[in-house]
């Protein structure tokens, strides 16, 4: 069902550890030129243009796209009660988290009478995303909207494709999360449209964003991509991936538990052990069989798992491990070893760390306070996840007095003839001969 990919006795470089484990073949190239009509017929049509994409994507033709507060309303107040209780004590450990990013502002006083301020301000407004399809993700709605809150961004749209089941509305769980967190501002506009309408707005139906955040599939991905100028983005979050670092002392049952969970999303989501037990990770296909076989979506599951993008990895011992999880730099990455803290303690690079046989990453997908917005594809070497920070700017305001002005010129006009711009001297000195 999954393949192995035997690294032991291979000492390779990042790319060569990445080459051994390729990922699901994703061509966002070619994505983007399948979603350029779409974005075209956002940007030059309106409200009803939306409603025909809706019928041709989504198979429903909404009464709206705004999505009525009524609807809203009723939605919440027809929530599951258990799963309002769930969505509650989520959104306080998710805003408890959150609310330790919050970033001060820092004036620097570089010389008497000369001062550096860096103030951190909120985007005006960002559209949200979130995904329908295969599952309904009102922990998405809780991710995006709670660290854009605590950012405090004045203004907060979220897209979610129209449901056939639901007359053309968006899940009403997803409904009723909005109304539990105070957005009202909801449209039910699903894929590439979603972005296109956050970027370039429509006239009287939704005001241009600053931002987009958000998960959704090859197509939002590509939209994201096609649009970022035209407005900001968090990244191009594709399919969900987990890599779990383990050892003799891992349970196997937990260990296929976990590999399971990140595979039932999607037929092309990742799933990786890496291990220096054989008898691990001959128990671990063991389970994987005997657990698949009594899940709801053991077809999907079946896929992700013999897909090229998952594989069991073995490796010589945990210090090759590291190294190959690191290089992978997966979205989830789970440490199930006997030191798991101190293996912990030399990742660089992963979406989120998951540490130790209690802190699986169905946790954080939830409840654990973290976000699960999170790089994927190899995207954490050089990028983090969804958090307060992801709605703010840091602005330089600068401030100098005519004395400590006055003692600078001679190092600006030096400066400034050494790259031959002799107008940005002429701009200090004249100040002097003005003075």
């Amino acid at each position: 069902m999954i393949r192995t990919v035997d690294l032991r006795g291979k000492a390779l470089t990042k790319a060569g550890y990445n080459a051994e484990l390729p990922r699901a073949a994703l061509d966002v190239a070619q994505a983007m030129a399948l979603v350029e009509p779409i974005l075209h017929r956002v940007k030059t049509g309106g409200e009803s243009e939306l409603i025909k994409l809706a019928q041709e994507f989504d198979g429903v033709t909404p009464a709206s796209i705004r999505v009525p507060q009524q609807a809203l309303d009723s939605a919440l107040a027809s929530l599951d009660p258990a799963i309002r209780a769930a969505l509650e004590l989520s959104i306080e450990r998710v805003r408890k988290v959150h609310n330790d990013q919050v970033r001060v502002d820092k004036t620097t006083n570089v010389v008497d009478g000369g001062t550096v301020t860096e103030k951190w301000i909120p985007v005006d407004r960002v559209g949200l995303y979130v995904p329908g399809g295969r599952a309904v993700y009102p922990s998405s709605v809780v991710m995006n909207v709670v660290p854009a809150q605590i950012a405090k961004v004045s203004s907060i749209a979220v897209a979610s494709p129209p449901q056939k089941e639901f007359a053309g509305l968006p899940h009403p769980t997803i409904l009723a999360t909005c109304a539990l967190l105070g957005v009202t501002e909801v449209f039910a506009v699903g894929g590439a449209q979603a972005i296109a309408m956050f970027a370039y707005g429509v006239e009287g139906l939704c005001e241009k964003s600053d931002l987009v955040t958000g998960p959704g599939n090859i197509y939002v991905a590509a939209a994201k991509r096609a649009l970022r100028g035209v407005i900001g983005i968090d990244s191009e979050a594709g399919p969900t991936e987990i890599a779990i670092l383990a050892d003799s002392s891992a349970r196997a049952s937990d260990v296929a538990a976990d590999l399971i969970s990140q595979a039932e999303h999607d037929v092309i989501a990742a799933a990786i052990l890496v291990t220096d037990s054989i008898d691990l990770a001959n128990k671990v296909e063991a389970e994987l069989k005997i657990q698949i076989a009594k899940t709801k979506h053991k077809e999907r599951i079946t896929a992700a798992l013999s897909g090229v993008q998952s594989a069991i990895v073995l490796v010589d011992d945990m210090k090759q491990g590291i190294d190959v999880v690191n290089a992978y730099a997966a979205e989830h990455l789970e440490i199930q070893t006997k030191n798991s803290r101190e293996d912990a303690a030399q990742i660089r690079n992963a979406g989120a760390v998951f540490i130790g046989r209690f802190s699986p990453v169905s946790l954080g997908d939830y409840s654990a306070g973290s976000n699960h917005v999170l790089p994927t594809g190899g995207c954490a070497c050089h990028s983090s996840g969804l958090s307060v920070q992801t709605f703010l700017r840091g602005l330089h305001f600068i401030e100098y007095g005519e004395k400590a002005f006055t003692d600078l010129v001679p190092t600006v006009v030096t400066l400034a003839n050494s790259e031959d711009l002799p107008a940005h001297g002429q701009a200090m000195t004249i100040r002097l001969e003005n003075s």
